[in-house]
C-alpha cells in the first residue's frame, strides 16, 4: 500500500479500478515517486542485491531461482525491475538479464546506477518479446500487486518462457489487507475483511486514480498461477530476521514478528509449447 506523500494528499478509498485505469495511475505514481523511493530505500536495496521484500530475504541465501552457480548463461526477465538491482545481481552471476518496468523514471535510476543491463519500458500485461525468449522470470514486488488482471500477466510470462522455465514473484502477503497499513501497534488489529477484493485506490480531487493496488486472497493467487499455465512449486512466507530493525511503510519488526508481510510464489511453466 502506498506510503509516499503528495503536494495535495489524495483520498484513500476502496473502489473498482480496471486495467487501463490501474496502469495509467501506477505509471504516473512511480514516475512521480521514483526519486523519493530510491532515496528512502536505495541503501537497503543496494545497487546489485536481489532482495525479495522488506524482510530482507536475499536470493543469494534463498536460491528460489535455483542454485546461483546454475544461473550462468541463463536468459532472465525481471518484471517491475525499478532501478534493476536484482538484474545486476543476476548479471554478476553470469546470467543475461533484461530489466522491464512500466515507469520511465525508475528506469532512469537504473541508467544512473549503470551496470550495462538491457532496460525495457513496457507493461507487464503486454510483454514485447518473442515466445520462448527466457529461461527464468522474476519479480520482487513488481507489477503483480498493481494489475487488475494478474492472469493476463502470468500468461504473458508463460508465453515468453521456455518449457520448464521458472517464474518467481513476491507480493504483499494477502493477510495484510485485513490490517491497517501501519508499522506500530495500531497495525495489529483487524480492520477489514480479508475477503474484500475491492481495490485500494488513492484518487485526486477529481476522483481520478493516482495509485491502485489490487488485493487477492492466498487462494486467489494460487488459482491465478494455475490459470496462467504454471505449476506452484513453493510458497515462501519469510520470517522477520533479528538483524532487520528498519520500518518500511507498514512493515516493521513489531508486525513482522507476529504476522507475515510477504508471500513469494515459486512457479514453473509446464512442458507444453501450446498455451
Amino acid at each position: 500500500m502506498s506510503q509516499e506523500t503528495y503536494d495535495s494528499e489524495p483520498e484513500a478509498t476502496r473502489r473498482e479500478a480496471g486495467e487501463a485505469e490501474s496502469s495509467r495511475a501506477n505509471r504516473g505514481w512511480w514516475d512521480r515517486n521514483a526519486d523519493e523511493y530510491q532515496s528512502d530505500h536505495g541503501t537497503f536495496l543496494g545497487d546489485d542485491r536481489f532482495v525479495w521484500g522488506p524482510e530482507g530475504l536475499d536470493e543469494a541465501e534463498a536460491a528460489l531461482l535455483g542454485p546461483a552457480d546454475a544461473l550462468k548463461d541463463m536468459d532472465v526477465l525481471e518484471i517491475g525491475a525499478g532501478a534493476a538491482q536484482c538484474s545486476r545481481w543476476l548479471a554478476a552471476r553470469g546470467a543475461r538479464p533484461v530489466a522491464l518496468d512500466l515507469s520511465h523514471r525508475q528506469l532512469q535510476h537504473a541508467l544512473r546506477i549503470g551496470g550495462g543491463v538491457p532496460l525495457v519500458e513496457a507493461d507487464a500485461g503486454r510483454l514485447p518479446f518473442r515466445d520462448g525468449s527466457f529461461d527464468l522470470a522474476c519479480s520482487a514486488y513488481g507489477a503483480v500487486p498493481f494489475v487488475a488482471d494478474p492472469v493476463q500477466v502470468f500468461r504473458e510470462v508463460r508465453r515468453v518462457l521456455r518449457p520448464g522455465g521458472r517464474w518467481v514473484f513476491s507480493v504483499t502477503h494477502p493477510i495484510r489487507w485485513a490490517f491497517p497499513d501501519e508499522p506500530g501497534p495500531e497495525g495489529l488489529s483487524v480492520s477489514a475483511s480479508y475477503f474484500d477484493r475491492v481495490p485500494y485506490v488513492e484518487q485526486d480531487e477529481r476522483g481520478d486514480a493516482v495509485y491502485v493496488e489490487h488485493h487477492r486472497t492466498l487462494g486467489d493467487r494460487v488459482r491465478d498461477v494455475v490459470a496462467g499455465g504454471f505449476r506452484l512449486v513453493d510458497l515462501v512466507e519469510p520470517e522477520w530476521p533479528a538483524w532487520n530493525d528498519q520500518e518500511w511503510g507498514g512493515w516493521s519488526p513489531l508486525r513482522g514478528n507476529l504476522i507475515p508481510g510477504t508471500a513469494i510464489f515459486v512457479c514453473e511453466r509446464d512442458g507444453r509449447d501450446g498455451a
